[in-house]
């Protein structure tokens, strides 16, 4: 099965080969890839590399924490792709972006307020959670719009955090 993996500005073409074997582009990965306890905890080994990655999906896309930075992923697999641009839909990256806490967690620093201009990669947010501190990055530039938790508070998994338009 072949996917389109959007990360910010850049697509990956993925093809998932056997159970231990992906493509992403034209390089070919040995991975094992298993849930931790039934949680939205992942181990992953790639290429013989140990990661362990927080992944879920919410509104159509997939947050991953990996490695202290937040990814936020669409995907979709080559017919999806197909009618898409059958149909003239274009993928936009302006609106409304709502940061939302991949993780349960405590609220450590929020470096922002309303009213910020924001570049991408900028932080947005500290959350500590399994006695990790994690730098939660703008996947865009924008202007903060909305900020609903301070430093302190405890957050619960999807919780929002914080807008960007």
């Amino acid at each position: 099965m072949k996917y389109i993996t959007t990360i910010g500005e850049r697509e990956f073409n993925i093809e998932i080969l056997d159970d231990d074997q992906v493509k992403v582009d034209d390089v070919i990965y040995q991975v094992d890839f298993e849930s931790v306890s039934g949680q939205p905890v992942f181990s992953m080994l790639v290429d013989g590399k140990s990661y362990e990655a927080h992944i879920f999906a919410d509104d159509g896309d997939w947050h991953v924490m990996l490695q202290g930075n937040l990814y936020i992923a669409q995907v979709e697999d080559e017919r999806e792709r197909r009618l898409r641009a059958a149909s003239g839909e274009i993928s936009t990256t302006g609106g409304e972006f709502i940061l939302k806490a991949p993780m349960p967690g405590l609220v450590v620093k929020v470096p922002v307020k309303e009213g910020d201009q924001i570049e991408k990669g900028d932080v947005l947010l500290i959350l500590e959670s399994m006695k990790m501190q994690n730098e939660l990055k703008s996947p865009r530039e924008g202007v903060i719009s909305r900020v609903q938790v301070k430093e302190g508070d405890s957050v619960e998994q999807k919780e929002t955090l914080l807008a960007l338009e």
